[in-house]
C-alpha cells in the first residue's frame, strides 16, 4: 500500500467533520484527525482544547493539548470550567463532534480508560477519564479510535469510564443522558457504526485490503459484517496534505 494504516484512520475520521462543525479533540490521533479536517475537508469548523484555546489556526501540529501551539491564532483561551461548557454549545446548536480513544470498547461504545483486571487488583492503571466522559456524555457526535485487537473490543468492560449506548436500545435516554451516544468506531482495519435500534456494534466500511472475516476474527464478540462495504483508498491530494501540511515533521503520523 502507498499509505499506513494510522494515514487512513486520521482520514477517515477527518472526512466525518464538516464545516461548521464544532470539534473537540486531545492528544496523539485525534489530534491530527482535527488539523487534517480543517486542512482538507472542513476549513469552515472550529477545534477547541480542554486547555481552553478555541478556533486557534493550527498551522503546526500541537503535540498536546498543553503545547503552546494550540494557543496560536486562538479566538479565545478560556478556563477549563469554560471551555468543558462550550463543548455542549446550548446557545449556537452547532455541532459538536468529540474524538476519544480508550484501552477497551464493548459492543455498545461504552469505553474504558481506567484499568485492566478488579478495581482492587488491577493489573494495568490507566490516566483515566480526562475529559473522554464528558465528551461520551455531552457531545452529539463522538468518534472513537480503536486498534483492532480481542483484548480491546471486549463483551464487557474491566471498568465503565465513559458511556456510549450503555446496554442498548434506549438505555442511554432512560439514564438521563441527553446527548446521542457514539457515531463510530475508526480502526485499523475499518469503520465500525452503531445499529439504528439495538444500538450494537457493526461494521459498516473496511479499508481496501481487508477481508470482512478478518475484522470479526480481531473482536472478541459478533458483529454483523453482511453489510459492509469497501472504502476508497486515499486520493493523491489527501495523502500529501495529511503529510506535507498537516504532520510535514512526522510528529503523529
Amino acid at each position: 500500500m502507498d499509505y499506513s494504516a494510522k494515514e487512513i484512520m486520521v482520514l477517515s475520521a477527518a472526512r466525518q467533520i464538516k464545516n461548521k462543525d464544532i470539534v473537540f479533540c486531545g492528544t496523539g490521533l485525534s489530534m491530527l484527525a482535527a488539523v487534517a479536517a480543517k486542512h482538507i475537508y472542513a476549513p469552515g469548523c472550529m477545534v477547541f482544547f480542554e486547555s481552553g484555546a478555541i478556533d486557534s489556526r493550527l498551522e503546526k501540529l500541537p503535540l498536546a493539548v498543553s503545547d503552546s501551539r494550540v494557543m496560536y491564532g486562538a479566538s479565545s483561551f478560556c478556563s477549563l470550567v469554560e471551555s468543558f461548557s462550550f463543548m455542549q454549545n446550548k446557545k449556537t446548536g452547532a455541532n459538536v463532534v468529540g474524538i476519544i480513544g480508550a484501552a477497551q470498547i464493548d459492543p455498545y461504545g461504552n469505553l474504558n480508560s481506567t484499568m485492566i483486571g478488579d478495581y482492587g487488583h488491577a493489573r494495568a492503571r490507566f490516566a483515566g477519564s480526562g475529559g473522554a466522559c464528558d465528551v461520551a456524555s455531552f457531545v452529539n457526535t463522538n468518534l472513537i479510535f480503536m486498534k483492532l485487537e480481542k483484548r480491546k473490543f471486549v463483551e464487557k468492560l474491566d471498568y465503565l469510564t465513559s458511556p456510549g449506548w450503555m446496554e442498548g436500545g434506549e438505555s442511554r435516554a432512560k439514564a438521563g443522558i441527553v446527548a446521542r451516544g457514539p457515531s463510530f468506531v475508526i480502526t485499523d482495519m475499518g469503520i465500525m457504526g452503531f445499529e439504528k435500534r439495538s444500538k450494537k456494534m457493526f461494521l459498516k466500511k473496511y479499508y481496501p485490503g481487508v477481508n470482512p472475516e478478518e475484522v470479526q476474527k480481531k473482536v472478541s464478540f459478533s458483529i454483523d459484517i453482511s453489510r459492509a462495504v469497501q472504502l476508497p483508498k486515499p486520493s493523491a491530494d489527501e495523502l500529501k496534505i495529511l503529510r506535507e501540511k498537516t504532520d510535514p515533521e512526522r510528529l503523529i503520523l
